[in-house]
């Protein structure tokens, strides 16, 4: 309770981090496909996104959200990750993503995605 809502997204400052500030987003878990994943893990991005903006922020990286413990999968995430960093870029004043991917395989799954972009 009083944790931040899956798809919502909060901004601490980096602390000892080379970071200035640490956005922590909450993607779904995943259940099955059908329980809102897709719009829930594309608002965990937004909400970073629009946190990053309203602090003036002009670089961001990312992991892949909820392809871990959480279980989504990876090529279904990829696809929506950069769809909603993409769309969202044309209107930011953002000047840099990363995604900063656990494996080889991840790295590749978001390659293709986003050629496929």
């Amino acid at each position: 309770e009083g944790g931040c809502p899956t798809g919502k997204a909060v901004i601490t400052h980096g602390g000892n981090l080379k970071a200035s500030y640490v956005i922590h987003a909450v993607g779904p878990i995943w259940k099955d496909g059908n329980s809102d994943e897709d719009n829930l893990l594309a608002s965990a991005y937004i909400e970073s996104l629009k946190i990053a903006d309203k602090h003036n922020l002009k670089t961001i990286a990312f992991p892949s959200i909820s392809t871990g413990a959480y279980g989504f999968p990876v090529d279904r995430a990829a696809k929506i990750a950069l769809r909603a960093v993409s769309d969202y870029l044309d209107k930011s004043d953002i000047k840099e993503v990363r995604f900063v991917l656990f494996s080889d395989y991840d790295y590749d799954v978001y390659s293709k995605a986003y050629d496929e972009l």
